[in-house]
Parts: structure tokens; sequence; C-alpha cells
């Protein structure tokens, strides 16, 4: 298993829901209120910051209130987290279809051998 600072069980929990995954999508254009977050959302804005709230247990957003408006940033360092470690499957399942590959074409090279 991956060692990593970040938990993935939770960040890919974060991901694994259409409207968080909206929420990231427009948080990595930039810093936005939730107010601003909730605009394109069918639902109350109490059911807007749970949703907020998966995701910063996740670790992908952070947020802080100043005055009246809580503010939410996105972290990249989660969503890197999350990359490497789908880099990493998909090397590993690259290097088995190579290796599948190489055998396939052994064994027909050898039926090729076995027809002449």
């Amino acid at each position: 298993m991956l060692n990593c600072s970040v938990p993935l069980d939770p960040l890919f929990q974060a991901l694994a829901d259409p409207t968080r995954r909206g929420m990231v999508a427009r948080l990595s254009r930039g810093p936005a209120s939730v107010s601003a977050l909730a605009a394109p959302f069918a639902m109350s804005l109490p059911a807007v910051v749970q949703h907020l709230q998966v995701l910063e247990s996740g670790g992908l957003v952070r947020s802080e209130k100043i005055g009246r408006v809580r503010t939410c940033r996105l972290e990249p360092t989660a969503l890197m987290t999350a990359e490497d470690w789908i880099s990493s499957q998909r090397a590993g399942w690259d290097a088995r279809l190579d290796r599948l590959d190489g055998y396939l074409q052994e064994l027909q090279a050898k039926e090729g051998r076995r027809d002449r």
C-alpha cells in the first residue's frame, strides 16, 4: 500500500458524489463562497454545507470565515495524492498487460511454427 500523508479512503469517498465533484470543478477555477458554490445546485444551503464538510474531511477543500462569508479553496495536494495513487495503479496494470501481450505473441509464434 502506498504511504500517504492524506488518507485515500475519505478522499475517494468525497469524490464519489457528483455534487461534490461539481464543487471541486468549480473550486479548480478559484476560491468561492458557500453561496456561490450552492448556486448551481437545487438543494438547501445546509445540504451544501454538509457536502463541503465531506470535502474538507477528505482533505480536498479548506474553508475560512471572514465576517459573515465563508470562502472555500481547493487543496491541490489532496488531488495530487489521488493522482499519484492512480498513476501507480496504472503503471502496474500497464506492466501486467505488456507481459500478457508478450506471452500471447509468444504463443502465436509457436502456433505459427506448428502449422508449417
